[in-house]
């Protein structure tokens, strides 16, 4: 049996620019990613079949089979190299779903990356990026699990600046958030957005961290927070933790996160939001 962690992924900032051709939309983002998640496994079978525990499963138990992500993976990846061989898969969904911390997209690219173990695939970086991103537009950068910079929909990806050592507290207050609603209230609002820039990280130190989230920003934020008020208060608990050097909504939301120099401190977070009757986890930053 093989096995891969699905980590949350993390939108230090996500700049959102004009909708294309294609309906999906120009950004500009750095995913980084926490050292927990989802975890996956693939062990031989016969054919494809998925199973989903975990204190999430039930978020995904009325979804068919063949619409999850992870079985969609394993089918593509079944069918663009005429495997004959199965497999069993078993996903432990610990992350929100809907929550802007790719936990969909996650799964899947754990998926991809098992199943080349596990059916002995050879295919390059390249060719890999180009199947995840029929997946859908995160896949790409969940297959890194470090600090990447995300531009064109997601497919063009680079290598993330280096970072000093940070945790992450997440928090969600149990709102689920799909993306289509929310880009659509960002395009009634902004129906000709000029291209997203890209905030530039100086040097891997707190300071200069600081400096970096001040300069950006989550442009879907404010239209998450108008669906779902409870996350303007909880970025704010976010924020004004001892330690915390930023804070803000991750992705689509609706989960945010507060970055800390300690894991204390971010241990402290979690538990503070979690007090709340809120889900929490405080991680390490892989890469941080």
């Amino acid at each position: 049996m093989i096995s891969e962690t699905a980590p949350a992924k993390i939108n230090l900032f996500l700049h959102v620019g004009p909708a294309r051709a294609d309906g999906l939309h120009a950004i500009s983002s750095l995913f980084v990613f926490a050292e927990a998640g989802d975890k996956l496994s693939a062990a031989p079978a016969q054919d494809l079949s998925l199973s989903v525990t975990g204190p999430f499963a039930g978020a995904l138990s009325e979804l068919p089979t063949e619409d999850n992500l992870v079985f969609k993976a394993a089918a593509l990846l079944r069918a663009e190299f005429d495997i004959a061989d199965g497999a069993a898969l078993r996903l432990e969904k610990n992350l929100p779903v809907a929550a802007g911390v790719g936990g969909g997209s996650a799964d899947a690219a754990a998926a991809l990356r098992a199943l080349i173990r596990l059916w002995d695939i050879e295919i390059s970086q390249d060719a890999l990026g180009a199947l995840a991103f029929r997946l859908g537009a995160d896949v790409p950068a969940c297959l890194r699990r470090a600090p990447v910079a995300v531009a064109g929909a997601g497919e063009v990806l680079s290598l993330g600046p280096a970072l000093p050592t940070l945790w992450a507290c997440l928090a969600n207050p149990g709102a689920q958030m799909p993306t289509g609603p929310v880009f659509g209230d960002f395009d009634a609002a902004h129906p000709s957005p000029p291209p997203p820039q890209t905030p530039v990280l100086r040097a891997p130190t707190y300071v200069a961290l600081e400096a970096f989230m001040n300069a950006s920003r989550n442009d879907l934020e404010p239209f998450a927070v108008a669906r779902a008020p409870k996350i303007a208060t909880v970025i704010k608990l976010l924020q004004d933790r001892p330690g915390a050097l930023a804070a803000r909504m991750s992705g689509s939301g609706a989960t945010s996160f507060a970055l800390f120099s300690s894991e204390a401190a971010a241990q402290r977070c979690a538990a503070a939001a979690a007090a709340r009757g809120w889900w929490a986890m405080a991680s390490r930053i892989t890469g941080g």
